[in-house]
């Protein structure tokens, strides 16, 4: 959607460009480095950051900033309202109490999949990262499961817009950074209408995704499981995941 340039407001632009400046690795910003992440001046970024702090979306000790819990407003107006992940949860529970399994129901972002539903059983793998997976918590696409589900559904010419100029950052030694092969990759997700990452966005924690498509044909979402590599094994994958998985969307479909 493209809008009038009068009808366009900056200085809401510029305000939610600082809010989501904030993420794991810069939990707290100045307005030196509040500057920095998002291409507007110092003093811009100031004002921004104290205008933030009055409406309650920010704390700070003085000299630096960080995210209050009012900015779950935003995030719970979303889950409460949306259709997608109240229309999904109920399955994802119902996959994990019969698995033990770990579910997700994700949805592409500019360069991330952001998690929209989310349920787990005690078969989930101990996770590495510090901050584990969560409901919202966002995922770089080239290296999840999920994310490349989501790119290969893109039309070819959106995914080439997508992919041109974008350097793809080396989470883990096994993540594909290489264009050509990158691009290669896809096109075999696409083929195959699902996508096995192993290793690529952590260290021994493997993923199966699958598109969520409605009647239309339009896909929504990606639905994985999460699990160790001897948990989705070459056979286990191909007997058990990918039928259970599919079998998942197939009944989703009308839903969405």
């Amino acid at each position: 959607m493209t809008i009038a340039k009068a009808d366009y407001i900056e200085g809401l632009a510029k305000g939610l460009a600082v809010l989501e400046a904030f993420d794991t690795e810069r939990q707290r910003l100045n307005a030196t480095l509040a500057a920095q992440r998002t291409g507007i001046t110092r003093a811009s970024a100031r004002r921004h950051l104290l205008t933030l702090t009055e409406l309650g979306y920010l704390e700070t000790d003085g000299s630096h900033y960080w995210l209050s819990a009012r900015v779950l407003r935003l995030a719970g107006s979303y889950m409460a309202t949306s259709r997608l992940p109240r229309t999904l949860q109920p399955t994802l529970n119902l996959l994990a109490a019969q698995t033990q399994a770990a579910f997700s129901a994700v949805v592409l972002d500019g360069d991330e999949c952001v998690i929209v539903a989310r349920s787990a059983g005690v078969a989930e793998p101990v996770r590495h990262l510090a901050y584990g997976l969560h409901l919202g918590a966002r995922l770089p696409a080239h290296a999840t499961s999920t994310g490349q589900v989501l790119l290969a559904n893109l039309p070819k010419a959106d995914f080439l817009v997508w992919l041109k100029g974008r350097e793809l950052a080396r989470i883990t030694p096994q993540t594909e950074v290489g264009v050509t092969r990158f691009k290669g990759l896809i096109e075999k997700v696409r083929q195959d209408d699902h996508a096995l990452a192993r290793d690529g966005h952590e260290l021994g924690i493997h993923a199966l995704a699958v598109p969520l498509r409605n009647m239309q044909g339009r896909t929504l979402a990606a639905l994985n499981v999460v699990g160790t590599a001897e948990q989705l094994s070459e056979a286990s994958v191909q007997r058990k995941w990918l039928p259970l998985l599919l079998e998942a969307a197939r009944a989703l479909r009308p839903l969405l």
